[in-house]
């Protein structure tokens, strides 16, 4: 039978018979999406409540407090001679994007599965927006952190321009993590009480309340194999040199942005190959 061409545009979505690709054109074709999709994001986050935005800074701003009195004052532990509040902010302000980054994009797609159900999208845009709308809580915390430099009259330094690469790099690994703990998500529901003891546990393996230098020198290697300890004391080293004149380790750099890449390639190519069967268990 001859087919008839009706001369209206069509698509046609078939799997791939081998190993699946991952289609970066579609995610630009798709871009307005992301756009809307993490705008949404926004707005749902802090509708209805009586702080919007300002829980941004209230967040991190509580934890410093309480991380300065029984850390810094009681517990008296070491920050690398830059003032405990200060020490305390720099790493829990990156932190905090990362674990709110984490947490709504391991739940982005269950979150919206009567959508993924009715309509066609590249599903790694529903993890993505949500990790890009972490970023507007991430600039609002950081605008607060400028008022606490410019208090304790921190000095600047050229360590800054990092900062920007810092960011991106920590938005990568909560890309990666959240994409895949988003897949598995779908099929395995207990991911969802997982992730707030993996952040737990993460958050403790991270130089947050303490220098990364407490960690004895024999383990050093394998500590700096969590990406987020060379991220962090990074962040630190960015902001705060200008105080004790630290330098970048460069090696824990690397070594978390290698597998920051490992990471977030890997979970792009495992999303892809889980995807095929989102609709039919969501």
């Amino acid at each position: 039978m001859k087919a008839i061409n009706t001369g209206i545009p069509h698509l046609i979505i078939e799997p791939t018979r081998s190993w699946v690709a991952l289609n970066l054109r579609d995610l630009w074709q798709y871009r307005e999406l992301l756009y809307f999709l993490t705008w949404r994001d926004v707005r749902v986050r802090y509708k209805q409540t009586a702080l919007g935005a300002g829980w941004a800074v209230f967040q991190p701003l509580l934890t410093m407090l309480i991380f300065t009195i029984f850390f810094g004052r009681l517990a008296k532990i070491p920050s690398d001679n830059i003032p405990y509040p200060l020490f305390a902010y720099a790493g829990l302000m990156p932190w905090t994007f990362f674990s709110n980054a984490l947490t709504t994009s391991s739940n982005s797609l269950v979150v919206s599965s009567g959508l993924i159900t009715k309509v066609y999208f590249p599903r790694l845009i529903m993890p993505a927006a949500a990790v890009l709308a972490g970023l507007v809580d991430f600039a609002c915390a950081f605008v607060l952190f400028v008022g606490l430099m410019a208090w304790y009259r921190t000095p600047l330094t050229v360590n800054l321009l990092m900062l920007p690469a810092l960011v991106v790099m920590i938005a990568a690994l909560a890309l990666a993590v959240g994409t895949w703990l988003a897949a598995l998500n779908v099929r395995f529901r207990d991911v969802r009480y997982v992730v707030p003891f993996l952040v737990l546990c993460w958050m403790f393996a991270t130089p947050i309340i303490y220098p990364a230098n407490l960690v004895p020198e024999r383990f050093r290697l394998l500590y700096a194999l969590n990406p987020l300890a060379g991220i962090i004391e990074g962040f630190r080293v960015a902001l705060l040199s200008g105080i004790n004149g630290a330098h970048f380790d460069w090696g824990a750099l690397g070594l978390s942005a290698v597998v920051t890449s490992a990471a977030l390639v890997y979970a792009a190519y495992d999303f892809r190959r889980m995807e095929r069967g989102f609709a039919d268990v969501i």
